[in-house]
């Protein structure tokens, strides 16, 4: 696909790369004939003769070869950028599912350092690939002309050595570069779990257990890191056995022919000078095998992303009724044998607002992960309600990304092309005045290049694009848990707003914020143990009526 329309560059590369193979032929050939030209002293007038071709031939051969591997450099190139750009957009695609088992490490590790292998590994692969091929058959074609046993001997005796040493890195060499680009996607996945959370990490004392998670990633980094280089040397040392081979195979020749009246020396000369040629690029070849696989590796990793359909978001169906959504007997385990949610079910009313509260671990944020498609029930179904044409359900965690840019694409990166009045009203639904009051307004910078917004506005902007995006069912988990005291009454007020007009589940983190809700629901251990509005649950005599009285009393 990359190289559609390309026909007529590939054709033309395959030609100069051709042609410059051939002139190469002419230097080794010319300075043998000048050996027999002395010997049999055929005068000053011969010798300059093939001095002029083995000039003109080392210029044609430079410029052709070297047109043809920029060329054939410029089409992998293009290959390259087409398929770094379709990785990228299939990662964005991908289903958030397929993210969290992978953990996003993985997908930064193939998006950087797989990338930047295969990208550092095209300008010495290709060129010697494109070029080292043609001089190769070339030559040996060469080789046979000028006697075939020349070119029987080297053949006999390298190509075994090569065969060998070829067979022997594949089986070594693929299992280490691989081993070796999976620990650094572990090393990747430590170290942004660390730095996302690396308040958390301070404000508990986590530095060294977090530290030494890292420390011990990152050697295990290291110890593939020289197994590999401990398969380059193996490999380099059976290429120099081959170079030794091949150069007594063509003396012993040579110096036979000679002997038998049946070549000459100039020939025997061509001979050698044809072999040292023809080895400098199976030399360039094989060396490039070693960059070659651990390219292959990488892309393997990112065309893995491109093919990724196995992680595509499964079909959900549609609830019975006109709910806007509906978990049925829902089961869910992150680890084997560990279940977080055992036989829930929940039914969203077109329009209503439920929370769900329960105690740390109860399987809320599982349960709204569900609903919200960023996970898949193990058993069970989860149906939601379709939008044709838009939205069906939007997702806001604790944790909110301000992206490096204007306010204005901020918010137009969920609807894109809506105007200025649709964007400050979105802004003003939730309260958040302060950011239109930012120097520029819509045109102002913000993220990590322009204003540092504070996490209530950061929560704010999130909800305005909710208030943008217009879904069916709007999921706020904790969405307003990080902002402070000073800022939950805004907070609220703002999730109240995104929430207007819509379904809502409400992951609550205060009671409060849960009695406002058309309908609780109390989870623990994973079930859901009580529902119903918090008149009812705060006059039972359950767990949320208990948690009530004490939160209460705690106001107090």
């Amino acid at each position: 696909m990359a190289l559609k329309g390309g026909t007529r560059r590939v054709v033309g590369v395959v030609l100069l790369l051709t042609l410059g193979a051939a002139a190469g032929l002419v230097t080794p050939a010319a300075l043998g004939a000048v050996v027999d030209a002395v010997a049999e002293g055929q005068g000053a007038e011969r010798i300059w003769l093939l001095a002029a071709l083995i000039a003109g031939g080392a210029l044609l051969a430079a410029v052709a070869d070297g047109f043809g591997q920029v060329g054939a450099t410029r089409l992998v190139e293009r290959i390259l950028a087409s398929t770094r750009e379709r990785m990228v957009a299939r990662g964005l695609a991908l289903p958030r599912a397929a993210l969290e088992r992978a953990g996003a490490g993985d997908l930064v590790s193939r998006s950087g350092d797989d990338v930047a292998v295969v990208a550092e590994a095209a300008p010495l692969v290709v060129p010697a690939i494109a070029g080292s091929a043609f001089s190769i058959a070339m030559t040996v074609v060469g080789m046979a002309v000028l006697d075939w046993r020349f070119a029987v001997a080297a053949v006999l005796v390298v190509a075994p050595v090569h065969v060998l040493t070829l067979r022997w890195h594949r089986r070594a060499a693929p299992d280490v570069y691989e081993a070796e680009r999976a620990a650094m996607a572990r090393r990747a996945h430590h170290l942004l779990a660390s730095l996302r959370g690396i308040e958390t990490v301070h404000a508990f004392g986590l530095s060294r257990p977090h530290g030494k998670r890292i420390a011990v990633a990152s050697w295990e980094v290291a110890k593939w890191s020289v197994r590999a280089q401990t398969v380059v040397n193996g490999f380099f040392a059976r290429l120099n056995f081959a170079e030794f081979l091949g150069m007594s195979s063509i003396l012993v020749v040579g110096f036979w022919l000679v002997r038998e009246g049946q070549g000459t020396v100039g020939a025997a000369t061509t001979a050698m000078l044809f072999f040292l040629r023809l080895f400098d690029p199976i030399n360039r070849l094989m060396i490039v095998v070693d960059d070659l696989t651990s390219a292959l590796a990488s892309m393997r990793r990112i065309v893995g992303v491109i093919v990724a359909d196995r992680f595509a978001a499964p079909e959900r169906g549609e609830p019975a009724d006109e709910a806007a959504a509906e978990a049925d007997g829902v089961h869910f385990a992150y680890t084997p044998g560990h279940p977080v949610l055992e036989g829930v079910s929940l039914r969203i009313g077109p329009k209503e607002t439920v929370a769900l509260v329960g105690s740390s671990g109860a399987g809320k944020s599982t349960l709204a992960a569900l609903v919200a498609g960023v996970l898949e029930p193990d058993a069970g179904t989860v149906a939601v309600a379709a939008r044709p044409g838009g939205q069906a359900v939007a997702l806001v965690t604790q944790e909110v990304h301000v992206f490096d840019g204007t306010l204005r694409e901020n918010l137009d990166l969920v609807r894109p092309g809506a105007s200025d009045a649709e964007l400050e009203a979105a802004l003003r639904a939730v309260g958040a005045d302060s950011l239109l009051a930012l120097p520029d307004g819509l045109d102002s910078g913000v993220g990590a290049r322009g204003s540092e917004l504070t996490p209530a506005q950061a929560q704010m902007l999130a909800l305005a694009r909710v208030v943008l995006l217009d879904p069916l069912l709007a999921v706020l988990d904790e969405a307003t848990a990080e902002a402070g005291s000073a800022d939950s009454a805004a907070l609220d007020a703002a999730g109240v707003a995104a929430l207007q007009g819509r379904a809502g589940l409400l992951v609550a983190h205060r009671l409060d914020q849960a009695a406002q809700a058309d309908r609780i629901v109390v989870m623990e251990h994973g079930r859901i143990v009580e529902e119903g509005t918090h008149e009812s649950l705060a006059a039972a005599d359950g767990p949320y009526a208990h948690a009530w009285a004490l939160w209460s009393r705690g106001r107090a």
